[in-house]
């Protein structure tokens, strides 16, 4: 099976389409994933966005110091264990957020508009079986809690 290889095919084809979609806006791909889960669970702690996305600690904290110094984002120490970071999102991100959620249907609607409903249906339950499956392995070494 060569799933493998079509899959990093693909995610690859994404950051490149992202990061195109995004460029004017400011952000890339991978930023753009991050401010879609900071605006949707604002205040959540940089450990479980990393888990989230399936981004270890040094990663997260990377991206999250750009979108900090670039205004998209603020940091705070939660107020229940002071050891843990949160994140949420400015008024400049969340006025990203359509135009981010947009690039993202977009690039599915492009990728499945050659599929039947049926075929659709099929490769999104295989994938997530793969997906699970993968996610399993890592949340073992301490990443994805998808």
């Amino acid at each position: 099976m060569r799933f493998l290889k079509n899959i990093g095919i693909i995610s690859r084809c994404t950051d490149m389409y992202r990061d195109d979609r995004f460029k004017e806006l400011g952000i890339n791909s991978r930023q753009a994933v991050y401010l879609q889960h900071i605006c949707r669970e604002p205040g959540i702690t940089q450990d479980a966005l990393g888990k989230n996305i399936c981004v270890n600690k040094s990663n997260v904290t990377r991206q999250i110091s750009l979108l900090e110094e670039n205004g998209y984002v603020k940091r705070c120490p939660d107020e229940s264990d002071r050891r843990q970071i949160c994140v949420f999102p400015t008024d400049k991100a969340k006025e990203l957020l359509p135009q981010i959620r947009q690039g993202f249907a977009d690039w599915r609607q492009y990728l499945s508009e050659d599929l039947t409903e049926q075929e659709g249906e099929i490769l999104c339950s295989v994938l997530a079986k793969i997906a699970s499956k993968a996610a399993d392995y890592c949340g073992r070494i301490g990443y994805c809690i998808i």
